[in-house]
């Protein structure tokens, strides 16, 4: 583990800081004990930053996104948003600083309420809000879609009627209505295609040179991160392992942990599932022996392949 993992205590309270994470933990109970998901992680960002915090599956990324909204209760450490410790507030202070703090989730299309329109996913965190006026709430709302590159033919469609990155551009539009100071991007490009991964990287990107909004962004690799962040901690099972300057990561990552990340954003042959058309054409086709009998219907065949892409292997 490298010496910058454990920080001193003079470098967790930074003043400057507009979130300050310090010694967080956060378990979880299971039927046979408690399972230790993130172990006393430390990072600070500044007003208007971009940190992304990067590792595989299962090594605490989220559970710190969800700790950071308080979507879940940390077991101990602190949480501190611009002066306010958000890890210890009961749920009736918490309740008017929540829309200071807005989440974009993994799943564009199970984080968005089915039965209501684009317009109305949007609209309704002004209601919230205590915006009352309903014809000023639609306004702002068709606002904020335009501001997204949605076209005004869609503010009547349903979540269903969009294609993955439409949903996600949908709920970038929903968590800005309520002008927060930090968003939580967990995973967001994660489930989309490469090329509208770049779009939405794009359009995150965008939104943080016209706006003083801070950005906490979860990422499976290094690939996607180099795109929206500045800075960069590096998790595994739960634990700081690495952080530093994005660029500075990406350049001469000094874990081995890191490094096999990095390698696996750059090469094509760690993608997992359906590979793009630009790999599969080069990819040589295996001849099949002849068959003495036609197979039956339902014989075992080669499973089939989802068509998915893992974030490892993927990056713009």
């Amino acid at each position: 583990m490298s010496p910058a993992a454990t920080p001193d205590a003079t470098d967790v309270a930074d003043a400057s800081a507009f979130l300050d994470v310090e010694d967080l933990v956060v378990d979880y109970p299971t039927p046979s004990g408690t399972v230790r998901a993130v172990d006393h992680v430390s990072f600070s960002v500044p007003r208007g930053g971009s940190l992304a915090v990067v590792g595989e599956s299962g090594s605490g990324k989220s559970t710190i996104a969800c700790a950071i909204v308080r979507l879940l209760k940390p077991a101990s450490g602190r949480i501190v948003l611009d002066g306010t410790d958000l890890a210890t507030l009961p749920e009736r202070r918490l309740r008017p600083l929540r829309r200071r703090v807005q989440m974009v989730f993994q799943d564009p299309y199970g984080s968005l309420a089915p039965h209501l329109t684009a317009l109305e996913i949007v609209a309704e965190p002004l209601r919230v809000a205590g915006v009352k006026d309903r014809t000023e709430r639609r306004r702002r709302a068709a606002g904020l879609l335009d501001r997204v590159g949605l076209p005004a033919t869609a503010l009547e469609r349903r979540p269903d009627e969009f294609s993955g990155g439409q949903r996600q551009r949908i709920g970038i539009a929903r968590a800005l209505a309520s002008e927060p100071d930090l968003l939580v991007c967990d995973e967001a490009t994660s489930a989309l295609d490469v090329s509208v991964q770049a779009q939405v990287l794009d359009l995150l990107r965008e939104l943080r040179e016209e706006t003083d909004i801070t950005y906490i962004v979860i990422a499976h690799h290094l690939g996607v991160v180099r795109e929206i962040s500045t800075d960069v901690v590096v998790l595994k099972a739960g634990q700081v392992v690495e952080r530093g300057r994005t660029a500075d990561v990406l350049a001469a990552p000094v874990e081995p942990y890191t490094r096999s990340l990095r390698r696996a954003a750059l090469d094509p042959t760690a993608i997992r599932g359906l590979k793009p058309r630009t790999l599969a054409a080069s990819t040589p086709t295996r001849t099949p022996a002849p068959a003495t009998t036609a197979p039956e219907p339902h014989t075992a065949q080669t499973p089939h392949t989802p068509h998915t892409v893992s974030p490892e292997g993927t990056g713009k």
